[in-house]
């Protein structure tokens, strides 16, 4: 039930982390196991072993197991845990996918090919494989279509806002002015890059038994060109994938989660960019240039009733600082492992859904909030003429350009620490020694029109 789950993955934020359920349940697990197995023994059979070709019915067969309902994800269970009828446990996950699997086949015409399942392969043949299948397609179907909408959302902002002047702040203080959109199309920007580099990586696997030297292929059958049909056998996964699987050669008993450290690596820079992304939002909410909707019936605070807090941005933030943790860690941690093995990365992996469940319930939240704002043009605009100082640098840079000495410095003695009006930066340059059409011209700056090229870099 969801109000006793210790994790608030499976409990309050249940419905949000639902999509995930899918690729990293325990029993998702054992299915995408399944698939490796039974692939493998299909793949097995078009070689010119002892094992004879399969029939497109017995194919079928094997494939259909592929569904496992609940009550097969049991029998796998049981297996493991407390043995099933004639079946000790295993205490050993992967054998157990590989018992039931022969439990199944062993009334049926595969009954005389039970031992060619798993053949010459470690367990972690078949986990590479399935936890390479399970990140990718959650990746694809559920995680990076959450973060393209946070990309279009973000690029909506961008161009309905190009040209809105907005007070800068460079270590907090009173900057040259941009404008709201362009300032939205950095972050959206940012974003982009590392998708397309999240696109391409591939997430790399091994196929090649108990230390990575195809030794027990090899002592079967030393003629057959192992490393091509293990090649073979993993690209075949790939159709219509985005996230590719690839063959690792050499490996120890495990890939060295070199491929799959990129792509946390990856997910770590865009929830850092969200984290910044949530925490501007929440000072411009705070500064009143972007308000948020009111919601008939909700509560701001139990004391203090005229409250919209910006709840969804501090939820995102929240949310991705902890997925980070556990990227963080899945970088640090698993590409380090004791001689050819150790099991200490197995348990860590159980977390990759954890990791990417965090990190959806953060995009959901990031998306409510936007869904919810209104930029207060009028607001931004009153707080941008209350700063008149900042066109010093378009005025100094002018002056730099006709010749004048120490332009810098007379700004300087002007603005620095004072509080100016607009009419005191034209008294001064009034004062200036320069021809009156640079009079003319500098007088032209205003805090409103000191954009520079911003509309445009917005839509970049």
């Amino acid at each position: 039930m969801p109000l006793s789950s210790i994790s608030p993955i499976d409990g309050r934020y249940a419905k949000q982390t639902k999509p995930l359920v899918e690729f990293f349940s325990e029993q998702a697990l054992m299915r995408y196991r399944l698939i490796v197995e039974g692939e493998y023994l299909i793949a097995l059979s078009e070689l010119k072993l002892k094992l004879r070709k399969l029939s497109d019915k017995e194919k079928k067969l094997i494939r259909s197991l592929y569904k496992l309902p609940t009550t097969d994800a049991q029998i796998i269970s049981d297996i493991e845990q407390k043995g099933y009828k004639n079946i000790p446990a295993t205490n050993h996950d992967v054998k157990a996918v590989e018992y039931f699997l022969k439990l199944k086949l062993e009334k049926t015409s595969l009954k005389k090919v039970l031992e060619w399942v798993h053949f010459g392969l470690t367990s972690y043949d078949i986990n590479t494989p399935a936890r390479g299948m399970m990140l990718g397609d959650a990746l694809e179907e559920v995680i990076l279509p959450k973060i393209n909408l946070v990309i279009q959302n973000i690029e909506s902002l961008a161009k309905k806002h190009k040209s809105l002047p907005m007070l800068s702040r460079t270590h907090g203080q009173p900057a040259s002015p941009t404008t709201f959109g362009k300032e939205m199309a950095v972050f959206s920007t940012r974003l982009k890059k590392q998708l397309a580099v999240l696109k391409n990586t591939k997430i790399s696997v091994k196929l090649s038994g108990a230390t990575g030297n195809f030794n027990a292929h090899v002592a079967a059958y030393p003629k057959v060109d192992w490393i091509k049909f293990a090649k073979n056998f993993i690209n075949s996964a790939n159709k219509n994938r985005i996230l590719k699987l690839e063959l690792n050669l050499p490996t120890t008993q495990i890939d060295p989660h070199d491929s799959e450290a990129e792509i946390f690596d990856c997910l770590r820079r865009m929830n850092s960019i969200l984290i910044g992304f949530n925490q501007d939002m929440w000072r411009y909410i705070s500064d009143e240039w972007v308000g948020q909707k009111a919601v008939k019936g909700e509560v701001g605070s139990s004391a203090m009733p005229h409250k919209i807090n910006p709840i969804n941005f501090e939820n995102s933030e929240g949310n991705l600082g902890l997925a980070n943790a556990l990227l963080n860690h899945f970088s640090m941690k698993l590409p380090i492992s004791r001689l050819q093995r150790d099991l200490s990365d197995s348990t860590v992996e159980r977390n990759f859904g954890s990791a990417l469940a965090y990190s959806l319930i953060a995009y959901e939240n990031l998306l409510k909030g936007l869904s919810r704002i209104e930029v207060n043009k009028f607001k931004m605009a009153q707080d941008l003429k209350a700063h008149p100082e900042v066109i010093a640098e378009a005025i100094q840079t002018v002056l730099r350009r006709e010749g004048v000495k120490m332009p810098y410095e007379k700004l300087k003695e002007l603005t620095r620490g004072e509080k100016v009006t607009l009419n005191d930066m034209h008294k001064f340059v009034d004062g200036l020694d320069v021809s009156d059409k640079v009079k003319k011209e500098l007088k032209k700056f205003t805090p409103e029109n000191y954009t520079g090229l911003a509309n445009k870099l917005a839509l970049m």
